[in-house]
């Protein structure tokens, strides 16, 4: 039988593809100081420096970048980083951590191809901004775009924990204010009625501000409009709980007896208003809001925004605390959950032999990615200001 030219060249032997080895890669990583107001984080503990120069990576440290956070140069020195008072040259290394985005006056220090690892931020950036690292052809990833092996954002996530157990603390020292404070003690003691809380969304914040309420014996009602996070909400906590939807006369009935309330809703773009002004003037005299949805505009009509140095101001008898970032209060346990997160990511970014070898190997890294040397990655930003933007897996596959 003849054979066909498609059959011979079936025959022909072909060349054998051989797997290519990936090279491990060494890391230099400069932590220069937070500027921003009120931010008092670092990226990595001194525990999270040694994991990273005992694999051969080198840490060059701002002098003073961990003294918010309570952790020492010397700290750092022992664990193997390089300290150093000269700005330009923590801005000069190859990989920069930063908690904060940089600014625009830091975006200057920065050379060109500089990855650049921080949080975003979307709402408080320019177009300028993005378009200033472009220029430089900068590789910037997002702690909140990046995603867990279950598609969650574990830097997020970790972050609202925080604030939801903070949330609590922070209302129970403010109800024993001798100043306005009602004098009452958060919890439940015996012969004395609970600790009434009342908790504005079913998220992570309002989850782990539930536990925590529960936990000192608060009786808790938490309400949001998502049936779904309500029944996860339910079967996350370790007893039954008031919830319901957000219903007009069903909350102004809760927020009327409640000693703290609690605001811990989201939105797309800002959060929704969901207490009135006439509603919070109904409720006790010295009761408490903590407003954690500041960050986003405040789920109280009454939220004006506070500082960590004077974060609490009175409207209609009610106590209001509404400071953004909250975490940034417990600024050593935010370091160390950020720490965490950030470090087996730069083990595996050494590892896989480079930032373009991780973000092929893993998906939910490539998700962090939103600028990739001076292109724009991300839909969201380039639609948000306009700007021209390619979709990542298009370049990097």
């Amino acid at each position: 039988m003849a054979l066909t030219p498609f059959t011979k060249q079936q025959l022909l032997p072909q060349e054998e593809k051989l797997e290519i080895a990936r090279h491990k890669s060494e890391l230099f990583i400069g932590i220069p100081k937070e500027t921003s107001y009120q931010e008092r984080r670092i990226c990595l503990t001194p525990d999270a420096v040694n994991s990273l120069t005992s694999h051969g990576h080198r840490v060059m440290l701002e002098s003073g970048a961990g003294m918010s956070a309570s952790y020492t140069d010397k700290e750092y020195s022992d664990a193997g980083a390089e300290i150093t008072q000269d700005t330009q040259k923590v801005f000069g290394c190859p990989m920069l951590l930063k908690v904060e985005p940089l600014t625009m006056e830091e975006i200057k220090l920065v050379n060109a191809q500089t990855i650049v690892i921080s949080a975003i931020q979307i709402k408080t950036r320019k177009k300028e901004y993005f378009e200033a690292l472009t220029k430089k052809k900068v590789t910037a990833l997002a702690f909140e775009y990046i995603k867990d092996e279950d598609g969650s954002y574990p830097a997020v996530k970790s972050l609202s924990e925080i604030a939801g157990t903070a949330s609590i603390l922070v209302a129970a020292e403010l109800m024993i204010n001798n100043q306005f404070g009602k004098g009452l003690l958060f919890g439940n003691i015996t012969g004395v009625p609970p600790t009434d809380v009342v908790i504005l969304g079913a998220g992570t914040v309002g989850e782990f501000a539930a536990k925590t309420a529960l936990g000192l014996g608060a009786h808790v009602k938490v309400f949001d409009n998502s049936i779904t996070k309500l029944r996860r909400l339910q079967n996350n906590l370790s007893q039954r709980i008031f919830t319901s939807t957000i219903q007009p006369k069903s909350l102004l009935k809760a927020l009327r007896r409640c000693d703290v309330a609690i605001g811990a809703m989201r939105g797309k773009e800002r959060c929704p208003v969901v207490v009135t002004e006439t509603m919070v003037e109904n409720m006790k005299k010295g009761a408490v809001i903590v407003d954690v949805s500041i960050d986003t505009g405040g789920c109280f009509e009454t939220s004006e925004v506070t500082t960590h140095e004077k974060p609490t101001f009175i409207k209609s008898n009610v106590i209001h605390y509404c400071v953004p970032n909250i975490p940034s209060r417990y600024s050593k346990t935010a370091s160390l959950s950020i720490s965490n997160i950030i470090t087996p990511y730069l083990l595996q970014i050494a590892e896989d032999g480079g930032i373009e070898s991780a973000i092929r190997c893993n998906k939910g890294l490539k998700n962090g990615v939103y600028l990739y040397h001076g292109i724009l990655t991300n839909k969201v930003i380039g639609d948000w200001f306009d700007l021209p933007n390619s979709d990542i897996n298009l370049i990097v596959f």
